[in-house]
């Protein structure tokens, strides 16, 4: 038995007369005001943290371990993933893992504000290791034992987060950054006496702590709103010459270091512990295409046998402090930096 057709249904709003019609569309006025939308920039220039021999005293500063490794921004967005380090370098395709981290992450378009590290067995940074996985300085090798510690958010789904406080980047931060074992992972804010911190960081054999005003914009440059203390002195210095010796197998029995004063370079004594064998060839050979004939330092003359360089590697030294004479004391060779990282070579009084 077949079905009588349905009676087609009433109009929504019943039978009107005359008809409801909609507004006539206008075309859009250049002078209106649309929502807030902020472009996502290129590069942000990064906030520096100011050394300071201790830390900082009241309740704006939060405190975090700082990370011996190198700084980058993670910018995620539609068309792919960008990690920039320092100087504004391109080294997206030699941190593999945390690119994959970065595609997993919750958002749209972000950047994010961290440092890569690498973790030795007792779970800490080793700047070191992190150079040997990239293919030391100047490498070219990509680093699957990279991570990355974020511990600010920069840009957020459409918004530049720069002019809000700290303690509102991080509360967005912490929402997308949740893994505590993935190869991005939370740099972790404490609110704890800045001594006692100091104190805990050098006992396990890290570099030392970093304070930041809670209340605080995030400013490119090096203006105090982030201070950092160090459990040890660690700088960068030129290497301006070397001198020669007799048993090392390198033939490089010390290495003398130089530091910005004013418009010059000035002699900061030479350092000759830290070397590790196959390291020193490498940096032999770089040192030999840079030979120069005469220094680029007044130099007091107490090593003999010194080759002299130009001023272009940059080397990070670890010390304890300086003697009355402006040279440093106990220092240790760290490794060599790359450009690509910005290393600033210290700046004398």
């Amino acid at each position: 038995m077949m079905k009588s057709p349905r009676k087609p249904s009433k109009p929504l709003l019943g039978n009107l007369a005359p008809p409801l019609r909609s507004r006539p569309r206008r075309r859009s006025d250049p002078a209106q005001p649309h929502l807030p939308f902020d472009l996502m920039p290129g590069r942000i220039e990064p906030c520096l943290a100011l050394l300071k021999q201790r830390p900082p005293k009241g309740p704006q500063w939060v405190f975090e371990i700082k990370w011996d490794g190198y700084r980058l921004a993670v910018h995620v967005a539609p068309k792919g993933i960008r990690i920039l380090t320092r100087g504004g370098h391109d080294w997206t395709h030699r941190f593999p893992a945390i690119v994959a981290a970065a595609r997993s992450l919750p958002v749209a378009t972000a950047i994010l504000d961290g440092e890569a590290v690498v973790l030795d067995e007792q779970g800490r940074p080793d700047f070191g290791l992190l150079q040997q996985s990239l293919g030391g300085r100047g490498g070219k090798e990509t680093s699957r034992d990279a991570i990355l510690y974020a511990f600010d958010l920069l840009y957020f789904d459409g918004h530049d987060l720069t002019t809000m406080s700290l303690d509102e980047r991080r509360h967005m931060l912490e929402e997308i950054v949740c893994d505590p074992a993935g190869d991005i992972r939370l740099s972790e804010q404490l609110e704890v006496d800045g001594n006692e911190l100091l104190q805990a960081a050098c006992s396990h054999g890290l570099e030392g702590i970093i304070a930041k005003d809670r209340n605080s914009p995030y400013r490119s440059g090096r203006l105090g709103d982030w201070v950092k203390v160090k459990c040890v002195q660690r700088d960068s210095f030129f290497i301006v010459g070397y001198k020669t010796s007799l048993t090392a197998r390198t033939h490089i029995g010390r290495l003398l270091l130089a530091a910005h004063k004013g418009s010059s370079l000035v002699y900061v004594g030479s350092v000759g512990t830290g070397f590790k064998e196959r390291e020193t060839l490498v940096l032999l050979e770089m040192m030999d295409q840079i030979r120069a004939g005469k220094p680029s330092v007044e130099y007091d003359g107490r090593h003999k046998d010194v080759v002299w360089l130009q001023p272009t590697l940059i080397a990070e030294i670890e010390y304890i402090g300086w003697t009355d004479d402006g040279k440093l004391r106990h220092p240790a060779y760290k490794g060599l930096r790359n450009e690509q990282d910005n290393a600033e070579v210290l700046e004398v009084e």
